[in-house]
Order: C-alpha cells, then structure tokens, then sequence
C-alpha cells in the first residue's frame, strides 16, 4: 500500500528546507532506515531515513526545491502490507447530473508566515453542506502572534470540515472541502493543487492584460500574512499596490507586478517608468545581472551577523604573538602522535591554552542578556571554531575544554573540521558554544575584525604565520616565527584593560608551552 512520508519537524522552529541529493530514485527498492535524501536547513545538512521497507513510488520534490515540514516528502509501497482497494460509494443519480458541473478540491491551509506551522480553530463560520461565495470568512485561526480569518477561494458549497472547533490544524494539510461551482469535473493533481492554495494563484497569463484594468488599489491593503510577509521583503507599500482580488485583496502575483512596473495605466507611473528607463540603459552599458536566492546556512549566517552588528557594540583589540617554541614543541611531537592517529594542529594548542585562560578571567566565558540587566556565567569551556565549509560558515564547538587533554581536543577538532567541510555537522554540536576562534589566517590576512557570535561576548582571529625579523634579548636580529591576532568584545561586558590582561596570559602560554604544561597539571 502506497504511505506517504511525512517530512518531520527536524526542530529549533525549522519550518521548511531545501532537497540537496535524493540518494534513491522513483521504483527503488529500499530498507528500513535507508538514506533517501539529505535536505539543508538553516542550521545544517541533515539525512533523511526510509521508515519501512519497500519500493519508492513518487518523489514529491525535485533537487533544489524547498520542502515545508509536515508536508508529503515522496510516497512508497510498504513491503508486507496488501493494497486495499477502497469502498467506493456508488453516487446518487443527482450526483452524476452535477459532476459535470461542479469539482470537489481540498482548501490547503497556506502559509500564514512567521515561522508559523500550526494553528488552532477558533470559529468555524459556516457549515458543511453551506453556500459560500468567494472572498467570504470560512473560519478563525488562532497562531501563536493573532487571530486570522481565513477566506474562501472559490464560489461553491461547503462539503467536509477537516477539523473541530478547538483542534489545531497544521500548515500546508487540507483544512475543509468544498466543491466549487460552475468548473468542469477533471483530475486534480494534489501537489499542483497545494501550490495553487499556497500561491492564490490568479488566472493565467493570458487573462492577465485583459483584467489589469478592474484591479483597485485599496488603501486599506487587504492582503493575507504571506502576502504581507513577501510585501516587506521586497520593501513595497502595500497601499500603493493595486489588488486582483475581491474588494481589491492583493495577492503576491500583484506585488510582483507591481515591482516590475506591470500595473494600470489609470496609476500614475511617470516616476517608475522613468527609473526603468534610466536602469535599461545603465544595464545595457554595464552588461547583464545574476540573482541568487540567499538560503540555508548563508540565510542564517546572514541573521545571526546582522544581529550581533546591530545589538552588540563591538571594539577590537590586536597583538602579535612569537610561536616559535610552540611550532618546535608541535614538530617534536607530530609524527608520534600520527602513529597513535592523532592529527596534531596548532589549532589544539590555541584552543587548551584559551581554556587555560578562561579560568583566570570568567567574565570571557558568559552571555548578556538582551536588556543588559544579567550576566550568565558558563562553568563549561565551549569553545567554537569558525570553519570555512562548502555550504557556507560553520561554527562547531568542542564541549568541555577545560576537562580534555590537547590529545582530547585534536581528536575532537579533526572530527569537528571534517564534519563541517562536508556540512555534516550535528545540530548538538553547533549549539552551546560560549567563545569562538576564526582562523583566517589559513586562507590569508593579518588583521581582521571578526563579528561576536551571538550571545557570546568575545572572540579572536587568528592572522596567518609570517617568519619576521627581531631582536632577541641580546639586540641581535633574529628570525620569528610572527601571528597576528585580533580580539573582538562585547563593550557592554569587557573592557580594554581586561581583554588586554586576558590576551597577555593566554599569549604567554602558547610563547612558553611549558608554562601552559604546568597550568594543566
């Protein structure tokens, strides 16, 4: 029997995420817990498993579409479970005189935005077996932010109510059903019919130029929470916007329009027309432009920078360090430790010695709260890593530093990096870390001014290794081995004489390793 998978909430409020690799194809035969496809969230790279055994029937997404949590990700044929062929119930004479006029579709509860995925049902405002025209209220939904009527696409009757008053009804699954009146009887396509409710879409294209002029702009912007949601992500004011709908409701086919200058000419459009007119000829000059959706892990990259930037006031502090006893201590050691397969980086060393430090100055080793009023202060050493994967930046977090041995620590960031470089890193392992280290240094660059990962109050760049001359104690010029480091903190916290006394002893211990041995013992 055909069983559709249903993509589960993965967590941490993931509503949706993109089809990277479908890792079988339709007629597979596959076994329980099989790897059918990895999807990218906005946290990580995560590998969706069969929960039966049996054969693939139907892959619901093509690679890189955007799958929504609780929706049908692809269908399969359980193995053991007999088809059962459903009771078919004869229909009434009546019935067959309608079914040439009216069709029965499932009204998909559409993405009502801001991360909603459930809502629960307030007010049913019809009943079944009701006359209903388009536009009209059908129900209230509660969310988590308001209260939102829903509305009827079509003219039509009432036929089933999915759910009763006060259950919760999920996003994106059929809400009630209703036939609509005057269409044609014809095989609806369920995926095509989800996209139609989620999207309001509008007539076809040809349609388009032929109703451009009844569209009405209506000051009061009638528009759904998606349409909303779209409308401040393009930055549109959604009173100037002329709506197709009823009453002038504006869907988001009307934004679009709109931001591509396809709007009536009863609109004054003078302005617009002339700065398409001026960025033609710009484009033509300049030649032509690419666009890339932002998603997944750059997507929360992108979130997560923009709001530590903005709430975080940062000042950068920088300082040189002499890693030559370090890198003759590592070289000693290297091929030891290979053969026991350790790989020893200096990024242990850098990490252990942190630690080390944290212990001296706890203040480094907390989190702010957004009103400033509490500091939190972490016994745990978290110390994170930025990594520079194929998806975008990964901050993974080696947990408990000041309980692990260097040997301890390159374990855990060799399984760390090679975890990140493939995006494979588990969601646990991201979370919970309390101060980080960028080692930019390995692409290039001396100074930098990294950006705190939220809500930690600190974090250093590491610069690349440069062999520079100095003076040892008896004036003679000498060859170093020279690494420019740069601190970011959160003012609000730290002040510069405390992360510069922070800074000297952590530096102390990775100029002097055997300092940093006896503070370990």
């Amino acid at each position: 029997m055909a069983k559709d998978f249903i993509l589960p909430d993965i967590g941490e409020g993931i509503v949706e995420c993109e089809v990277v690799e479908w890792l079988v194809s339709e007629g597979d035969t596959v076994a329980e817990d099989q790897p059918i496809c990895d999807v990218m969230t906005d946290k990580a790279l995560v590998q969706i498993p069969a929960v039966h055994d049996g054969v693939i029937s139907k892959l619901y997404y093509q690679k890189g579409d955007i799958a929504a949590v609780h929706a049908p990700l692809f269908a399969m044929e359980v193995a053991g479970e007999e088809t059962k062929t459903p009771e078919i119930e004869k229909p009434s004479e009546s019935a067959e005189n309608n079914s040439s006029a009216e069709q029965l579709e499932d009204f998909i509860l559409p993405d009502i935005g801001e991360g909603i995925v459930e809502c629960e049902i307030v007010e049913w405002l019809v009943a079944e077996g009701e006359q209903i025209e388009e536009d009209q209220a059908v129900c209230d939904v509660m969310t988590d932010k308001a209260l939102v009527q829903i509305p009827a696409k079509h003219t039509g009757t009432v036929h089933k109510l999915y759910y009763a008053k006060g259950e919760v009804a999920q996003v994106h699954s059929p809400l009630f059903k209703m036939s609509i009146a005057g269409t044609q009887q014809e095989n609806v396509d369920v995926n095509e019919a989800v996209v139609k409710a989620q999207t309001n879409a509008i007539e076809p294209k040809a349609m388009v130029a032929k109703n451009q002029s009844a569209k009405v702009v209506n000051k009061k912007a009638v528009a759904s929470p998606a349409v909303r949601r779209k409308a401040r992500e393009m930055d549109v004011d959604l009173t100037c916007v002329p709506g197709s709908g009823k009453n002038g409701r504006i869907y988001k086919e009307d934004i679009e329009q709109f931001v591509n200058g396809q709007v009536p000419n009863t609109i004054d459009t003078s302005p617009l027309k002339e700065d398409a007119s001026e960025q033609s000829v710009n484009t033509s000059s300049l030649g032509g432009t690419r666009v890339e959706s932002i998603k997944g892990i750059k997507a929360a990259m992108a979130k997560q920078m923009v709001a530590s930037v903005s709430t975080i006031p940062h000042f950068t502090f920088c300082d040189e360090i002499d890693l030559t006893e370090l890198i003759t201590l590592r070289s000693s050691l290297k091929e030891q430790y290979k053969q026991q397969g350790v790989k020893l980086t200096m990024m242990p060393f850098f990490i252990k010695a942190l630690s080390l430090a944290l212990k001296e100055f706890p203040v480094l080793n907390t989190k702010v709260n957004d009103e400033c009023t509490e500091l939190t202060y972490f016994d745990d050493h978290n110390i994170g890593m930025a990594v520079d994967s194929k998806i975008g930046l990964l901050v993974p977090n080696i947990k408990q530093c000041q309980s692990k041995s260097i040997v301890d620590v390159a374990n855990a960031v060799t399984r760390l990096t090679e975890a990140a470089r493939e995006g494979r890193v588990s969601p646990d392992d991201l979370k919970g870390g309390t101060i980080s280290i960028s080692n930019i240094g390995a692409i290039g660059g001396t100074i930098a001014t990294p950006i705190i990962n939220k809500p930690e109050v600190a974090i250093v760049a590491l610069g690349k290794l440069q062999h520079l001359p100095r003076f040892d104690s008896k004036g003679n010029v000498v060859s170093k081995a020279i690494m420019q480091v740069s601190w970011s903190g959160d003012h609000r916290v730290i002040d510069g004489g405390t992360i510069a006394r922070f800074n000297n002893l952590w530096k102390s211990y990775l100029e002097e390793p055997a300092k940093m041995m006896m503070a370990m013992s």
